[in-house]
């Protein structure tokens, strides 16, 4: 049986190419890191070079935005979503499975939902607080939306929590759980 989240070497390269030239043009988002150093990290995590070729597939356009030295060793890149606006091919979503069985009937198409999508590509979404500092390096959702994890409390009463960026500000709204918009996305993360 072939291994679905292998990349071929064509594909890493290519990969590779995009995500250095991506991180060389952003040094904003990294000042201080080295391109050479996170390579390498990726070198030795192929299953983490697939979640972000998942991430890349999906129009996350991911990019480091971080350096945990907290996680032991040489630490931990990490990588955000920084597309403009929500990745185009993770739009049109509810939160979760129930939200999206919520939807059948109205929805005979419910193809998915965020947070099987994400666990399927091995990122996580963002939290609030990851959702700030991300609009701290820029833009972005000025003309979408992100659902973002949702404390279980908050959940637990049939609502998620989405977060958009407009007015010169980030605004964190709620919807239930079965909402889907055309302009409503989810943004990840993935720890290298």
């Amino acid at each position: 049986m072939k291994d679905t989240k292998k990349l071929s070497s064509e594909q890493r390269a290519a990969l590779l190419k995009t995500l250095q030239a991506r991180f060389e043009e952003n040094m904003h988002r990294h000042k201080g890191l080295a391109w050479a150093k996170v390579q390498a990290k990726l070198d030795g995590a192929p299953e983490k070079l697939w979640s972000l070729h998942e991430m890349e597939r999906t129009g996350g356009e991911p990019d480091v935005v971080g350096h945990d030295k907290k996680a032991g060793g040489a630490g931990e890149y990490v990588f955000y979503d920084c597309s403009a606006e929500a990745p185009k091919g993770r739009r049109n979503i509810s939160y979760d499975l129930e939200g999206q069985e919520a939807n059948i009937k109205g929805r005979p198409n419910a193809r998915d939902n965020a947070i099987d999508m994400a666990a399927a590509m091995g990122i996580e979404l963002l939290t609030e607080e990851q959702y700030f500092d991300l609009q701290k390096l820029g833009i972005f959702d000025a003309k979408s939306s992100s659902w973002l994890k949702t404390p279980a409390e908050l959940r637990e009463l049939g609502g998620a929590l989405f977060g958009s960026y407009h007015y010169g500000r980030v605004f964190i709204y709620h919807n239930g759980v079965q909402s889907y918009y055309a302009g409503r996305g989810f943004r990840g993360l993935v720890r290298v």
